[in-house]
């Protein structure tokens, strides 16, 4: 086999993994804007319990974050992002 083949049998699958292996940067962000949308109008008591999930979920997102263990950041940041989403269109339907 050649170097170059090789080299690009190791390379790929590297490259796959680390590929993967990426912080999930615009789901926290993305998780972020949908809380801070959802707190500015939010009323309800029920609102604000599901609210306060979003907000837990994004603090376990962020320790996940931290810790390196980014599929669960990822997947933590996803249901902040949709808890806050629905907190935020039933008070907006509720207007």
């Amino acid at each position: 086999m050649s170097p170059r083949r090789l080299l690009r049998r190791l390379l790929v699958p590297l490259l796959l993994v680390a590929a993967c292996a990426q912080a999930p940067v615009q789901e926290m962000s993305d998780a972020r804007q949908a809380i801070q949308a959802a707190r500015a109008v939010v009323q309800q008591p029920a609102d604000r319990v599901q609210l306060e999930n979003a907000e837990r979920n994004l603090r376990d997102a962020e320790a996940a974050l931290e810790a390196g263990r980014y599929a669960d950041a990822r997947r933590h940041a996803a249901s902040a992002k949709v808890d806050a989403l629905e907190v935020r269109a039933r008070a907006e339907a509720a207007r």
